[in-house]
């Protein structure tokens, strides 16, 4: 994690952040009438931008999130869930390249098939975290069951990114690269190294997220029965979840 807070020495990773949050607020506003769950969220086409800037910009991409998304909110779904919908989509951002150089075995994107179920795995990922960490947080707020909000979530991120980002990363990534605007380019190798333990963080962050969502949506839908508020139920998969992220 420690790139996220050296890369604020970078003006190049500065401005790519504002980048980043420009573009995501700029197109999630427009869209703000095709609501999902009212004052919570709606279609967003503009998460596609947020992974397609996090294999480019790294961890600028995971501020730029954050920040954007909390830009866009205040045009209409501003409130406390807010401070988790900032942490989420923090993640968001921050987990597709992190999660990408340990599946795929690099840390700039081939084209190679297995760079191909690197990118693609870590948008599931990232798209699970996410949705679990931002409909964990309203439900604890008591504003929308977590069933509801962290299903929405998911899914959309999900298949908007999953369908948008590799056609981008077909077209972009290599003018991109050779325009010098990577992170790695930008960055010192040691400011990029990975965490402490990559692939315990990986796995961490995995149990922790598909984990959460499975218990979350069996008692949300009635699969599943314990007489124990959701919020708490999921406390030690929202920790596993943050340690995983941490080492990663």
């Amino acid at each position: 994690m420690r790139d996220v807070i050296l890369m604020w020495k970078e003006t190049r990773m500065v401005v790519l952040t504002a980048v980043t949050a420009a573009i995501y607020a700029a197109t999630v506003m427009p869209l703000k009438v095709a609501t999902i769950i009212p004052g919570f969220t709606e279609i967003r086409p503009g998460v596609a931008f947020v992974v397609f800037c996090s294999f480019l910009f790294g961890p600028a991409a995971a501020w730029g999130a954050a920040f954007g998304n909390l830009i866009a909110d205040f045009f209409g779904t501003l409130g406390l869930g807010s401070i988790f919908g900032f942490a989420g989509n923090f993640l968001f951002g921050l987990i597709p390249y992190k999660a990408y150089r340990i599946l795929a075995g690099e840390i700039r994107f081939s084209g190679s098939t297995r760079s191909w179920f690197g990118a693609i795995s870590a948008i599931l990922l990232a798209s699970m975290t996410c949705g679990f960490t931002i409909g964990w947080g309203v439900d604890l707020l008591g504003f929308v069951p977590f069933h509801i909000l962290g299903s929405v979530i998911t899914i959309n991120n999900a298949i908007l990114a999953g369908i948008i980002v590799p056609v981008l990363l077909k077209i972009l990534y290599e003018r991109t690269r050779k325009w010098g605007l990577l992170y790695q380019e930008i960055l010192q190798p040691e400011d990029t190294a990975p965490g402490l333990m990559p692939m315990p963080g990986l796995v961490l962050t995995a149990v922790g997220a598909t984990g959460g969502l499975s218990l979350g949506f069996l008692t949300g839908f009635g699969f599943l029965t314990i007489s124990v508020a959701t919020p708490v139920l999921l406390l030690p998969f929202i920790a596993c979840t943050v340690l995983g992220t941490i080492l990663l």
